[in-house]
């Protein structure tokens, strides 16, 4: 149990968004994806997942790792309806309405709570991406429902305290997923090898390290360096502790603070690419799109496009 404790001591929470939407015009999303987590509660309706489109039932949850697509279908959706997750984005208001709780049960409409939140060790790693796990259903959790909703209903105000009280309920949120899994014994041997980061403080050294150089050089001489190992070995290292080779964990982290950079800033495309530690624009454009499936410039739509819309 202190294992799982400390797991969840080193998780960072933060809210990102999160509203509830009624369904004007059923959609089947062939690629849904976001960036950062996302737990999809069902009020009413149809609500359906993966390429076998598992039925998530009214009153259980559809949880989606950050960064892991999946086929999901809003309402009763045809195969007319179907759209990759670019176009749903550029169209989300034609299939999906905001509305406010009060709302809700006066609707006869299809119904979500939606809510997008941000978990990683040491505020450097993707927690639940990082352990490989696929969408699932959370059945037969009222508690977690509830504080879904909590989260949600909070957002709607503006009473003192909000942003305190949402993060709470965020935190809580992310507890009660953890207890989740592990009380159904769902992808309890991922969470056991795969969450090996806190377990050799050498390699937190590097994770802040590369945290707070992601422009400057993070070449494996380097990170050696910073590790105290030899440079032969550091790569080995740490593919042993986190599964991945350094280089591609540096480009991942550079690419989540270049899209962190488009979310937060109005910084030229050119000059984001240098501070995450491109010195060549049309590299970093090429690598973006490869990593994202879609152009830099496309993903700061996006994100303007998801923030307008709620």
């Amino acid at each position: 149990m202190e294992y799982y404790n400390k797991v969840i001591e080193s998780v960072g929470v933060r809210y990102m968004r999160g509203n509830n939407f009624k369904v004007e015009r059923p959609i089947t999303v062939t690629d849904y994806i976001e960036p950062d987590n996302t737990v999809i509660l069902l009020h009413q309706g149809v609500l359906k997942f993966g390429e076998e489109q598992e039925v998530v039932n009214e009153g259980e949850i559809l949880f989606i790792p950050a960064g892991r697509a999946s086929r999901v279908t809003f309402g009763p959706a045809t195969k007319r309806g179907e759209a990759n997750n670019d176009t749903f984005v550029e169209n989300k208001k034609k299939h999906l309405q905001s509305i406010s709780f009060k709302d809700i049960k006066k609707v006869e409409e299809d119904c979500v709570t939606l809510v997008t939140f941000e978990a990683k060790v040491f505020d450097v790693v993707n927690f639940f991406n990082s352990l490989g796990i696929p969408p699932f259903i959370i059945r037969f959790n009222d508690r977690l429902a509830s504080i879904i909703e909590d989260v949600v209903k909070e957002s709607e105000q503006n009473t003192p305290g909000k942003e305190r009280v949402i993060k709470l309920h965020t935190e809580l949120l992310v507890v009660e997923l953890v207890r989740h899994i592990l009380k159904n014994r769902l992808f309890v041997e991922e969470m056991s090898t795969n969450s090996t980061y806190f377990k050799d403080p050498r390699l937190i050294d590097m994770f802040n390290y590369i945290k707070k150089n992601i422009g400057g050089d993070l070449s494996n001489k380097v990170l050696a360096k910073v590790a105290n190992v030899s440079e032969d070995y550091v790569g080995q290292y740490f593919k042993m502790l986190t599964g991945i080779n350094p280089q591609d964990y540096i480009e991942y982290q550079r690419m989540e603070a270049a899209v962190d950079l488009l979310r937060t800033t109005k910084k030229s495309i050119r000059d984001i690419g240098k501070e995450v530690g491109y010195k060549d624009t049309a590299y970093f454009c090429r690598r973006f799109k490869m990593m994202y499936g879609l152009p830099a410039g496309k993903m700061r739509r996006r994100e303007s496009l998801i923030n307008v819309q709620g």
